[in-house]
């Protein structure tokens, strides 16, 4: 309950962080090594995104050591033993999509290691809504566009990329993509992140989106990997998407006891609002995908210090296995609180 001196202080215009922002969250589903593998689909699927991939399926995948629970913890990753043709169908991955849908969730993401930052790879952990891009989609983090930095976005009718990159990227860059009639400004908790580009997350049939860059080094890839990993947060309602991020040792105290509060957390890297978000974000699934160079890490390869390495990203990431020996997700948890 607000007091009437937190009201006068902060203002009308924050009551209402303050009451979405401050309320308790329930625990919902908490994936992990004792039931993740009953909670997520394997997909073996074309790569939508057109990438030099082979999404295994979970026999094969489980065959192939690329996919399996090592102690408390599930593993996922990608063949880095077989030098392969540069016109076959690519390198053999994993991509994994929740049985569960969300509506309106606060999602926390625990991570001992995320893929390398390597040329060629993509890897991405996101959130995504029925008939694309109608339902939504939000990058919970990727690259920006010089390949070597990593980026978060959302699309309409439910994409939310929680954790995105490509190439070398260090860097996380937070995007909304939507259909038309979603325009974003920060929202009252402010962020810390930089916005760049267009406001309205709709233009350019949605792929051009919204972005806010968080220059944090150690979001993202080889850097995140070299601090331990982390945590994600990202909460989405009505009203408001924010992301926050953590190194390990940051973490706030209420997230490792199971009793997020983000009221407590201070400034998110991404604040978004200024959009009714339930109109463009629905029904939205958690997949982890890691492909290979495609319409993302390909189209920029020209562009990023890769290309000094090997003029084709395809040819790269089929004839050097070994670079992607760190090409793994190695996940503590997953939780969803509503």
């Amino acid at each position: 309950m607000l007091l009437v001196s937190q009201v006068l202080r902060y203002g009308a215009a924050s009551v209402a962080f303050f009451a979405v922002a401050s309320r308790a969250y329930t625990l919902v589903n908490n994936f992990n090594s004792a039931n993740w593998m009953s909670s997520f689909q394997v997909q073996s699927i074309p790569d939508p995104t057109g990438g030099f991939v082979t999404y295994l399926t979970q026999a094969e995948a489980e065959a192939d050591g690329l996919y399996k629970v090592e102690g408390n913890q599930v593993y996922f990753g990608v063949d880095s033993t077989h030098v392969i043709s540069p016109t076959g169908p690519g390198r053999n991955s994993v991509r994994l999509q929740s049985n569960a849908a969300y509506n309106n969730a606060l999602i926390i993401g625990d991570f001992a290691h995320m893929p390398g930052s390597d040329c060629g790879i993509w890897p991405a952990f996101w959130v995504v809504g029925p008939n694309w891009p109608s339902g939504g989609e939000i990058d919970i983090s990727g690259c920006i566009v010089n390949s070597d930095l990593k980026q978060t976005s959302l699309l309409n009718n439910g994409l939310l990329k929680l954790v995105e990159g490509v190439n070398i990227g260090v860097q996380d860059q937070m995007t909304l993509h939507t259909s038309p009639g979603c325009t974003v400004k920060v929202g009252t908790q402010g962020q810390t992140g930089t916005s760049t580009g267009d406001p309205n997350c709709g233009d350019g049939g949605g792929y051009n989106g919204c972005a806010v860059v968080d220059y944090v080094g150690t979001s993202y890839g080889t850097a995140f990997n070299s601090v331990g990993g982390g945590v994600y947060a990202t909460l989405w309602n009505a009203s408001v998407i924010e992301i926050w991020y953590w190194g390990r040792g940051n973490v706030p105290a209420d997230v490792t006891a199971g009793t997020p509060n983000p009221a407590n957390w201070g400034s998110p890297a991404a604040d978004f609002s200024g959009c009714l978000f339930d109109t463009y974000f629905k029904n939205m699934n958690i997949i982890f995908d890691t492909t290979f160079c495609g319409s993302w890490a390909g189209a920029v390869w020209a562009q990023s210090y890769c290309a000094t390495v090997d003029a084709s990203c395809s040819d790269y990431v089929a004839r050097n296995p070994q670079a992607y020996a760190d090409g793994y997700w190695l996940v503590n948890s997953v939780k969803v609180y509503q």
